[in-house]
């Protein structure tokens, strides 16, 4: 079974896409056309059958931004084997929570431009 953007999951990778959250929408600013190291991300990404906010392929990394939705103890379990599936396919995950893109995006590219192998 194909591993990436799944056609049943199509419509609603395009839905998220459409309906970004404003801190998605500014990290895409600054990830978008190989700005950041030259790095290509993609957005609402699906990875078997989850969806992820950004996943850059070269690095096989997926970023996350949480909001309020995911402090709840369902959610949390949620993202937890959404994570370990993830790792199990060799991708790794970084998490931030909204507020830290708004607060200090500087740090937050920097966080993740040393995830990257040279």
């Amino acid at each position: 079974m194909k591993l990436h953007n799944r056609q049943s999951l199509k419509q609603r990778r395009k839905e998220l896409r459409n309906n970004a959250t404003p801190a998605e929408a500014q990290l895409w600013s600054a990830l978008k056309k190989r700005q950041l190291s030259g790095r290509k991300f993609r957005r609402q990404h699906s990875i078997g059958p989850y969806i992820v906010d950004f996943y850059c392929p070269g690095e096989r990394l997926v970023i996350e931004l949480d909001g309020a939705t995911h402090d709840g103890p369902l959610r949390s379990e949620y993202d937890a084997e959404r994570q370990v599936y993830l790792e199990t396919k060799g991708i790794r995950v970084v998490r931030f929570e909204n507020k830290q893109v708004f607060k200090d995006e500087e740090g937050v590219l920097a966080y993740i431009r040393k995830q990257f192998h040279d």
